[in-house]
């Protein structure tokens, strides 16, 4: 755990925090794109600031016909896709022919079990991020911002320790 603090630690924000750790756990965000956006009743009210912020950073919404229904009664337009049991082509074709950089997807309940695990699954096997939470929605959404803004500087372990060498000497 060490090593992720001195990651964290050295940042500037906690967006470009939150980025350099993403980058350690093997995880790419995209600065562009096209995002999937499922989230359950609960979670509709909260989505709406970072569906928000991620149109203002460039992306496009594409999201299935609850959530795409509650983003646009609230402005922010958003691309209808199927769920995976509603026909083709669906959410993970769509991720299969690399249209979506980026999964937000919140599930709740038992009939979202076999469609939400099947994105998640999907775009894990792509390299897609998939978060799962409004709170990782929202640390992904400043993570991008961090980035668009200032870029990163990231230093392989060997490089971070070259220059801890070099400070204590």
């Amino acid at each position: 755990m060490k090593s992720t603090g001195e990651v964290m630690g050295g940042a500037t924000s906690f967006g470009t925090a939150y980025a350099k750790a993403m980058i350690g756990a093997g995880q790419i965000l995209p600065l562009s794109g096209a995002v999937f956006v499922s989230v359950n009743n609960d979670d509709k009210p909260n989505v709406l600031q970072v569906a928000a912020g991620l149109v203002e950073q460039g992306f496009t919404v594409v999201a299935t016909r609850g959530t795409a229904a509650y983003l646009r009664a609230h402005g922010i337009a958003a691309e209808v896709v199927y769920k995976i049991n509603e026909g083709r082509p669906h959410v993970g074709d769509r991720i299969l022919n690399g249209e979506i950089a980026l999964v937000i997807n919140t599930p709740l309940g038992r009939e979202s079990f076999f469609d939400d695990k099947t994105v998640r699954r999907v775009a894990m096997m792509h390299g897609v991020p998939c978060v799962t939470t409004l709170t990782g929605a929202a640390a992904t959404l400043e993570a991008i911002r961090a980035m668009r803004q200032r870029g990163l500087d990231v230093r392989s372990l060997q490089e971070y320790h070259a220059g801890t060498a070099t400070r204590t000497s």
